[in-house]
């Protein structure tokens, strides 16, 4: 039976141990729990002490949630499988979770059953898109279709409305959707000419504007008002 070195990022302390009862009953792997993070923040440091084969994600974590973290984890952990667990199952979510790097998107009401199924398919190097995920979402994995060559209508009127309504500047909407397109800090201070520091500051001067403390928050809002 094949070993599964798994790190498990969930701040609902039950779900977390059901699902660890569901991977210890597994006859296809044998999944060796070694690591736990409630928080994007506490996980990072729990990735660099265990490298592990597979994460299972919850994408709505407080402090940092799983989209800051997918931004910091992409380029260091590229062989990490990374199955998201989540209850978001809007397309603009699975759309930003799957291009930040997740390799399989579930939500949590699944059941035993297609969570085996996902892991199983997320290790062989494959994508997975589970039931009651919006097929938007599946759509999008199947075509790779954010390749950004389409045109965009312009949205002129929405980014104004958008601006007014609250107080944004045009630098804070421009960084706005670089960060919806899943973008890092880093990636986001090469796009624009400025520094990881200016960029980081900007991130939370949005996030105060709209009253919201994660990604996942930013992305529905800019959904919400047509900049996406």
């Amino acid at each position: 039976m094949q070993r599964i070195r798994t790190v498990i990022a969930d701040d609902h302390q039950l779900f977390t141990e059901g699902l660890k009862n569901i991977l210890r009953k597994s006859d296809r792997f044998d999944f060796d729990i070694i690591g736990e993070a409630e928080n994007g923040n506490k996980l990072i440091p729990v990735l660099e002490k265990s490298f592990p084969d597979l994460l299972l994600l919850d994408l709505n974590m407080p402090e940092s949630d799983g989209f800051d973290v997918l931004l910091k984890i992409r380029e260091e952990y590229s062989e990490l499988k990374i199955l998201a667990l989540t209850m978001y199952d809007e397309a603009k979510l699975v759309k930003t979770a799957f291009k930040a790097g997740v390799d399989g998107y579930i939500l949590k009401q699944t059941g035993p059953t297609e969570l085996m199924e996902a892991i199983d398919i997320v290790l062989q190097g494959k994508t997975y898109v589970g039931q009651g995920v919006d097929i938007v979402g599946n759509q999008y994995v199947s075509s790779k279709a954010m390749n950004g060559n389409a045109k965009k209508p312009k949205r002129d009127k929405f980014e104004d409305k958008f601006i007014q309504k609250y107080n944004l500047t045009k630098r804070e909407l421009e960084i706005l959707k670089l960060i919806t397109q899943a973008l890092s800090n880093k990636e986001i201070a090469k796009e624009l000419y400025i520094s990881d520091q200016t960029v980081s500051v900007h991130r939370k001067n949005i996030m105060r504007k709209l009253g919201v403390c994660n990604i996942a928050g930013l992305i529905k809002i800019a959904y919400d008002n047509s900049l996406i």
